[in-house]
């Protein structure tokens, strides 16, 4: 995968380098570039901002350095170079409609971190991690020009995506959560990819606890059936912890649950845990 970051504080992304992620790009698993924006502005105090029409309180990114920049990446991408001449006419010749959405699935992605973006989460970062070719957008102040992401559809498939409900100074901090989100599920980054099935939000459901040895410390047990040998029971006991702690937590997650998706336990647990599962999907208890 191709990754580019473009940020006018490019030092900021150096945390990228270490961990998983710094040892994927010495691997060559993620070829990572992060681009200066103010090496695309030509006066001395290298701007990259200026004040809002109409007014308001704050600074907005110009249109010109981004387009440059952008422009720059697209042109020397993974998806840049396409066949041409050498393949036989036959072979050139396919449907026009089959080939546009081709050519549209082929974009690269061009993620622009907004609180008035989608709020990311495993399922994003799941669809991805299926991309050959990401550009992360760093905005800063009050952001960018509308008019650079409006030029860019021509070019980029577009998301402007939200960490979270909450305002951040600028783009990087959620370049960074995102980098690994996706990063992390790429062929050969982790290294037992079988963790990757158990986590947090992989089916919907928060993780159940984990231990490790020793068996007893500070006077407190790791649970007796994670130490009895019995798959069966600890398989179940794992599941039943995810349902008790999603329920605690993110009672939110458990309404989006499949009805299909659960077992006849599954169903008593979440009864005992004040929710009701019928056909048209789980639901609390109305009292």
């Amino acid at each position: 995968m191709r990754i580019d970051v473009v940020s006018i504080f490019p030092e900021y992304l150096a945390a990228l380098d270490l961990s998983l992620i710094g040892k994927a790009r010495r691997d060559g698993l993620i070829d990572l570039a992060v681009h200066d924006l103010r090496d695309y502005t030509y006066d001395r105090h290298r701007t990259v901002d200026d004040t809002p029409y109409g007014g308001g309180a704050g600074m907005v990114m110009k249109a010109q350095p981004w387009s440059e920049v952008l422009e720059r990446i697209d042109e020397s991408g993974p998806l840049a170079t396409r066949p041409v001449g050498d393949a036989p006419a036959a072979a050139a010749t396919v449907d026009d409609a089959s080939s546009t959405e081709a050519e549209a699935a082929e974009r690269p992605v061009l993620i622009v971190p907004s609180p008035a973006g989608a709020v990311f989460n495993q399922a994003m970062a799941y669809d991805l991690a299926e991309h050959r070719h990401l550009v992360f957008a760093c905005g800063r102040y009050e952001g960018i020009d509308e008019r650079v992401i409006e030029w860019a559809e021509d070019r980029f498939d577009v998301r402007p995506v939200s960490l979270g409900d909450y305002v951040l100074n600028g783009g990087e901090v959620a370049v960074l959560a995102m980098v690994e989100a996706v990063g992390r599920l790429l062929p050969g980054v982790v290294g037992n990819p079988d963790s990757l099935v158990e986590e947090s939000h992989s089916d919907g459901l928060l993780e159940y606890p984990v231990y490790t040895k020793p068996a007893q410390w500070q006077e407190r047990d790791v649970p007796e059936v994670l130490l009895s040998g019995n798959h069966a029971r600890i398989a179940r006991w794992r599941r039943d912890q995810q349902l008790r702690r999603t329920a605690d937590r993110r009672p939110d997650l458990i309404l989006e649950l499949d009805p299909e998706s659960l077992d006849k336990a599954d169903r008593v647990l979440l009864g005992e845990l004040g929710f009701r599962v019928a056909p048209e999907g789980v639901q609390p208890h109305v009292a």
